[in-house]
Formats: C-alpha cells, sequence, structure tokens
C-alpha cells in the first residue's frame, strides 16, 4: 500500500511516518520502480506500535528500543518493564507537578478578588518569583 493507505490504516501523518522513515523508526520494507514507498501489513502494525508508544510519551529513543524488543521474540519482558517503568515514574512526577501547580494557581485565583481594582495577587505572584533552577 502506499503511504496514504498506511496513513489511514495506522492514524498517523503522512509527514510522521515519512519522519519516522527518514530517521530510521520505522521504514517501508519496499519502494515501487518510482521510487515511492510501498508499506505492507507488518510495517503498519509497527506504525500503529509507535503511535501508541508515543501516546503514552515514550521519546523516539524509547520508541526504537520498544519497537526493537516487539520485533526481537528472544526479548526478556524484563527489559519491557525496565522501560515502562521509567516512564511510569516520569509520569508520576509530572502529576505531581501540576499538582503543585494546580493548588499555587488555585490559591491566588481564589486571593484575586476580580474586580475593577488593578491589584491582582496572580500578576504580582507571576511578576516577584525567582526562576526555579
Amino acid at each position: 500500500m502506499n503511504i496514504a493507505a498506511a496513513s489511514r490504516k495506522s492514524g498517523l501523518p503522512v509527514k510522521t511516518i515519512r519522519y519516522y522513515s527518514d530517521i530510521g523508526l520505522v521504514a517501508a520494507p519496499f519502494r515501487s520502480d518510482s521510487g515511492y514507498r510501498i508499506y505492507d501489513d507488518v510495517a503498519v502494525r509497527k506504525l500503529v506500535f509507535v503511535r501508541r508508544a508515543r501516546q503514552f510519551g515514550f521519546s523516539i529513543d524509547e520508541c526504537g528500543e520498544l519497537l526493537g524488543l516487539y520485533e526481537d521474540q528472544r526479548r526478556s519482558s524484563a527489559d519491557v518493564k525496565r522501560i515502562a517503568t521509567k516512564r511510569l515514574a516520569e509520569i508520576a512526577r509530572k502529576q505531581q507537578e501540576l499538582r503543585s501547580l494546580h493548588d499555587e494557581l488555585s490559591h491566588l485565583v481564589d486571593a484575586c478578588k476580580g474586580d475593577h481594582r488593578p491589584d491582582c495577587p496572580i500578576i504580582d505572584n507571576f511578576g516577584m518569583r525567582p526562576m526555579d533552577g
């Protein structure tokens, strides 16, 4: 199938498929005589795999590692679990950061009178906080 059909079947934009092919993540297994990429069902399954992994926030490098494990029938599930556990910890850290931001902004919104006066604790807070570093 051509790249447009692979796009429809995989749920990825054509531009993304080309990018993944250009960086060697998921390559089209064949090229037509005129040079067009031709995808088979195996290639589409790999594209779907990468799309799903990216939805979980795995990096391109992690997707490459996971795809390598997907293709390796002698893989160790411990290797897969190690990568997924690392990502899960990153998600938990991000949730904590978001919870902290939510709580702080909620406090500021509650403190703001929201009236016609220029005084605003939200603006004051944004302007006075040093950068975390």
